[in-house]
């Protein structure tokens, strides 16, 4: 048996990445370029089926059904891990005239042979054994013995969870994983807030999401078995914010928002949206660190340490080398400007994430980080 990549995020793809991927994997199938041929096996049976691994929350299954609904086609959602083995091979009905038994297939297969679609078995990895084998066939040879077989036009792929989610997941076998072309999603900042944008989700939760990317998706120092954050949970948020407001009850947001994203995760939130969205048009903080715009310091404790969180983000996160000289000085400016324990506590966090690289080597060797250092080192605020 093969089990899941403990790897988190390793090589992973974001939502939009994914997308792409299905598209042109569609498109082939459906021109059935000779090109793909082989002597026994035509474009259908060379395109690999693509297996989706990612926690739960992170938007594999929605991504699928979108993509289905902008290109006009079909979408069967298989849950395997709620089926009976019967439910795949058919039920065996009784033929007295031939003295046999013949086979009743699942009317939930497509059979018009101009259909296009994608059949998705999704939560597969929450199948035990016998349901994976039961599956083998349809998902491997795209046939249900000489019974059924799929029309040329749908792309069979699946999704599942990875065991150290803490997810219903059983190892997959190496017969059944050796066909499948591997993927691994994780929740990203910018394929969410494009989402969100298109989507209506509530202004909130875009800007806080804009400032702490972080948060998007988080299992660290969570219980699982609540609420924590994950693109999910925030659309979810986001629904609960617009009741609350259009019920004018905004008080029940401290009982029903860390229900959805845990306590941590929501504290921070709550802040951000009972101060008006602190930075939430007003500033790229991106854009603050390549330019040296000023970024405002706000005065609440729980704000500021949203603020220091996501410049210390974009800090580990810039997007061009040749500007990150640039945001070194205005990251230690910044720094400079804040009281001790927060200068400590963003100058460990991005020495933690850059250690041992170039971009930590820049900001090290900065005149302007010995004045940092020498300001708050009598207190070994670094050692925090």
């Amino acid at each position: 048996m093969v089990k899941m990549s403990k790897n988190k995020n390793a090589g992973a793809i974001s939502i939009a990445e994914l997308k792409d991927l299905l598209r042109d994997n569609l498109n082939a199938l459906w021109e059935n370029d000779p090109a793909l041929h082989t002597k026994h096996a035509d474009a259908s049976m060379m395109i690999p089926p693509v297996m989706v691994w990612g926690a739960p929350g992170v938007g594999k299954s929605t991504a699928v059904r979108e993509l289905t609904k902008e290109l006009g086609i079909g979408f069967i959602d298989v849950r395997l891990a709620q089926r009976e083995p019967v439910d795949m091979r058919g039920l065996p009905v009784p033929d007295e005239r031939e003295n046999s038994v013949k086979w009743l297939v699942s009317g939930e297969w497509p059979r018009d042979p101009k259909s296009r679609g994608i059949i998705m078995f999704d939560e597969l990895t929450a199948a035990d054994k016998t349901l994976q084998v039961a599956a083998y066939e349809f998902i491997l040879d795209r046939r249900l013995g000489a019974l059924y077989s799929v029309p040329p036009g749908w792309y069979i792929m699946a999704a599942g969870n990875r065991v150290e989610d803490r997810a219903v997941a059983c190892a997959m076998s190496s017969a059944l994983a050796n066909r499948f072309l591997h993927v691994e999603v994780a929740a990203e900042a910018n394929s969410f807030l494009a989402w969100a944008k298109e989507n209506s989700i509530h202004p909130a939760v875009i800007n806080f999401i804009k400032i702490r990317p972080q948060l998007l998706f988080s299992q660290e120092n969570e219980d699982l078995q609540r609420g924590w954050p994950s693109p999910r949970s925030w659309e979810r948020v986001s629904t609960m914010l617009k009741i609350a407001e259009k019920n004018k009850r905004k008080t029940t947001l401290k009982h029903t928002v860390p229900g959805l994203i845990g306590i941590g995760a929501a504290s921070e939130f709550l802040a951000f949206y009972k101060n008006m969205f602190y930075m939430s048009d007003t500033i790229d903080i991106a854009e603050a660190l390549e330019t040296g715009r000023p970024i405002p310091l706000p005065r609440k404790a729980d704000l500021l340490h949203a603020c220091c969180g996501a410049v210390a983000y974009h800090v580990k996160n810039a997007r061009d080398e040749k500007t990150f000289p640039a945001v070194a000085e205005n990251f230690l400016k910044f720094a400079q400007s804040l009281p001790n324990d927060f200068a400590a506590m963003i100058m460990n966090d991005v020495e933690a994430g850059l250690t041992g690289t170039r971009r930590w080597q820049l900001i090290e060797r900065h005149p302007l980080f010995a004045t940092v250092k020498s300001k708050y080192a009598p207190n070994n605020l670094f050692d925090l």
